[in-house]
């Protein structure tokens, strides 16, 4: 299930700028587009990375995590 951008904010308790400035630095997935004018995040990719700030892991074990999940998008496929 994909989860737009104010679902993903209120998730993660994060401001817009602060939610963008985390993609850019690699600790968060970037957005799937799922329409011509729309994007989305995947529920369990949200989930998997507040989980492991909830268990308290480093920026470079999360940025590893959202390598992963990245490299898995297309796996489905």
């Amino acid at each position: 299930m994909m989860m737009r951008l104010p679902e993903v904010l209120t998730a993660r308790g994060r401001s817009r700028s602060s939610h963008y400035e985390d993609i850019a630095k690699g600790v968060f997935v970037p957005p799937i587009r799922i329409g011509p004018r729309a994007s989305g995040w995947p529920r369990s990719e949200v989930e998997a990375i507040n989980k492991a700030r909830i268990a308290g892991k480093s920026e470079a074990e999360i940025r590893k995590l959202v390598s992963y999940l990245i490299a898995v998008r297309g796996e489905g496929l």
